[in-house]
């Protein structure tokens, strides 16, 4: 059972009537937003919804960047094609391509392995220490020796809650670090994947629709989640068992129309809304457009490094994903700040504020803001050196050995003063990051990547370069032969350095782990003058925070924490938009775009059987009355960032309607600054999907194995 939460006292008094749909919600702030999700049409209890032991919130799942939610009491899954896409990409090959073809299981026989990357978080526990870990930090201390000191607190609740290897604990702050929440989860380990449609269906429209309205995406796929024959997380073997989940998602086929409200859940990654105006510029000014540059220049290495060849094509599927979305989403922000000028709006925001708080303030700490805007200066200059750092650094190679180096040196230390990521408990995700390599590395496109990226470094202002790296990097002349005489390329021999002592580093001929050792010390000092930075920021951003509740309140504004990574609730109701004047998109696409866009290259490619199920109107129960076809995504007014990717999209009774994948192009900026009128998250409909699996992929096991809710006839 989850413990009770007892809240700090300026988060009592929240105000229980929001802004529009803004919000992304802790779930036990939802009983304060009963006339909210009354006023939309929700007729879910927000008793219930609050409640992470009831349905349907006990069906809400984590994969660890994305969302997901259970679908039936054998351990399903569904989620979006995009996350399962490591999955799909590592039982691929040229021979066998699940990426273009599709992969269906048609019997848990034929349902192949995940990979170690690929796990399923249960929530199990949920608990405030706020107390535990700030209690008693002295005001003297040195932002260094306040960060050590959270963050050994930290460890020891983790370690105190971590009795097996069959759960994970975390224990994440909130409103940047005025509150902390331990968060109990099991961890499942044997994943396998069932069902993904064709790449040409999961990701229609590719890089080109990526954030684009209208969509015709079928963004979707299902794993299964597997534990040992005593119900508990194993490692993946023949004689698992599919996980029986303590609640799933009955799938509601009835469909929403325009106006319909809609309940999301998931566990959104980073925002920023509480970001103040000179954070704002400096990533509009510095930080984003640099990004951008680095992100398009690597993304044109690897395809150049893999033109011609289909098998590191393959290998680079995933990697250029990851980079592609990422640069759109960048691109997105900067386009954003060009179209709407959110620093500005801050500007307003913030003066507001500081007047409130010389007048309200007094009984707070003395000089705060002029100590705020101090810190912050320092966190964006420290950021600009971090990012120079990357450039340096930018190499499989070199960060595999880099990490089996710190390993090394951190493993002579007691287990509870290693650095966060390197205790025995990380040892199982470094070793898999070390044999995921294997399915996402050449050793002559990794050379590429990094002699771009020192050609990179080398362009920037001395200014922003550590100081003493220079001398320390290789000439980019050298880097074949580094490559060439490299044993880390291979996956046991790079897995055999786990365990050894620093000494055998030192001592190795490899040039990267010559490197590694090498950069450690320039390293070593970027990280702690991070931890100073990072220690006067969680010494005063929360006083920050603490007061801007406080104002916020006092208007009747929403105060929710910025996502980080938990789980969270956000509500809307199926919307249109205006992107400009004269302009309406949406909520609504159909199965005729996909024929309307169909081109005989990707990515709009679109599978014979499904242009011929459309052109047959093979519709049946999925055919929506209004639109008299099957709907492929829709627009909801709800709150969601990176990390809902996944989300479930719940009616008004909390059944499956939907999975959350995107958001349109001018939503992007929501991260920063939530727009009502503009923002709008993309969805694919759960008729679409069903459709599909009966028309087109033959997935009746699944059908089968849901509890789906037809129209009534």
């Amino acid at each position: 059972m989850f413990k009770s939460i007892v809240l700090p006292v300026v988060l009592l008094g929240v105000a229980t009537t929001a802004v529009a749909d803004e919000g992304q919600w802790q779930p036990h702030q939802l009983p304060q937003l009963k006339s909210e999700l009354k006023r939309i049409g929700i007729t879910m209890p927000a008793e219930k919804l609050a409640d992470l032991t009831r349905h349907p919130m006990s069906a809400m799942v984590s994969l660890g960047g994305c969302s997901a939610s259970f679908v039936s009491p054998n351990g399903l899954v569904v989620t979006n094609h995009h996350c399962a896409y490591g999955a799909i990409q590592r039982n691929s090959t040229p021979e066998k391509n699940y990426i273009i073809n599709g992969f269906l299981a048609k019997t848990r026989a034929e349902e192949l392995p995940g990979g170690p990357n690929t796990l399923v978080y249960v929530t199990e526990k949920l608990e405030n220490v706020t107390e535990r870990v700030l209690k008693g930090l002295s005001p003297s201390m040195s932002g260094r020796e306040r960060h050590e000191l959270v963050e050994s607190r930290i460890k020891a609740l983790v370690a105190e809650c971590e009795t097996d290897k069959s759960v994970r604990c975390s224990v994440p702050a909130f409103h940047r670090g005025l509150e902390y929440y331990r968060i109990k989860q099991l961890m499942i380990r044997d994943v396998r994947l069932v069902y993904a449609p064709s790449d040409r269906i999961g990701n229609f429209g590719g890089d080109i629709d990526n954030y684009e309205w209208p969509r015709q995406t079928g963004d979707y796929s299902f794993l299964r989640a597997y534990v040992g024959p005593d119900g508990r997380p194993a490692d993946p073997s023949p004689n698992n068992v599919p996980y029986k989940s303590k609640d799933f998602l009955v799938v509601s086929a009835e469909g929403l129309k325009n106006g319909d409200p809609i309940l999301l859940a998931g566990y959104p990654g980073r925002t920023s809304r509480y970001k103040l105006p000179s954070e704002i510029r400096f990533a509009r000014d510095v930080d984003f457009p640099a990004k951008v540059d680095s992100i398009t220049a690597d993304l044109s290495v690897i395809s150049a490094a893999t033109m011609g060849n289909p098998a590191w094509d393959v290998r680079y599927a995933s990697v250029a994903k990851s980079l592609n979305n990422v640069l759109k989403k960048t691109q997105g922000l900067l386009d954003g700040f060009a179209r709407k000028d959110i620093a500005a709006i801050k500007d307003v925001q913030d003066a507001e504020f500081r007047a409130w708080h010389k007048q309200h303030g007094a009984n707070g700490p003395k000089n705060l803001l002029a100590e705020l805007d101090t810190v912050i200066a320092q966190d964006m200059a420290q950021s600009r050196q971090e990012a120079a750092w990357l450039e340096a650094t930018h190499s499989d190679l070199l960060r595999s050995a880099r990490t089996l180096y710190r390993l090394a040196l951190e493993r002579q230390k007691p287990d509870a003063q290693r650095e966060t990521g390197y205790q025995e408990r990380d040892l199982s995700f470094i070793k898999a990051r070390l044999t995921r390599l294997e399915q996402s590395f050449v050793p002559s496109v990794d050379e590429a990547r990094y002699g771009a990226a020192l050609a990179r470094y080398a362009r920037l202002d001395a200014k922003v370069r550590p100081q003493g790296l220079d001398a320390l990097l290789p000439a980019p002349a050298a880097l074949n032969a580094m490559v060439k005489s490299s044993e880390l390329g291979d996956t046991a021999k790079r897995l055999a350095w786990i365990g050894k002592d620093p000494e055998a580093f030192r001592k190795s001929n490899d040039p990267f782990i010559q490197l590694a050792v090498r950069l450690h010390d320039t390293g070593m000092v970027l990280e702690n003058r991070r931890s100073e930075i990072d220690g006067n920021l969680e010494r005063v951003i929360p006083q920050y925070m603490s007061a801007v509740i406080a104002w916020k309140k006092s208007q009747g504004k929403p105060v929710y924490p910025d996502a980080n990574s938990t789980l969270r609730v956000t509500y809307g109701t199926v919307a249109p938009y205006s992107p400009r004047d004269g302009l309406v998109k949406g909520p609504f696409t159909t199965v005729e775009g996909i024929v309307e866009k169909a081109t005989s290259k990707d990515p709009f490619i679109v599978p014979a059987p499904l242009l011929e199920a459309i052109k047959q109107k093979r519709y049946g129960v999925f055919k929506d009355a209004a639109l008299g076809t099957v709907p492929v995504n829709f627009l909801s007014s709800a709150d969601t960032t990176g990390g809902n990717s996944g989300s479930a999209v719940m009616n008004k009774r909390g059944e499956l309607v939907g999975l959350n994948f995107d958001s349109t192009y001018e939503s992007i900026t929501k991260d920063w600054y939530f727009d009502s009128e503009i923002t709008r998250a993309i969805h694919v409909d759960i008729r679409y999907m069903l459709w599909l699996m009966k028309e087109v992929d033959g997935a009746d096991n699944l059908l089968k194995e849901m509890t789906i809710k037809y129209p009534k006839k």
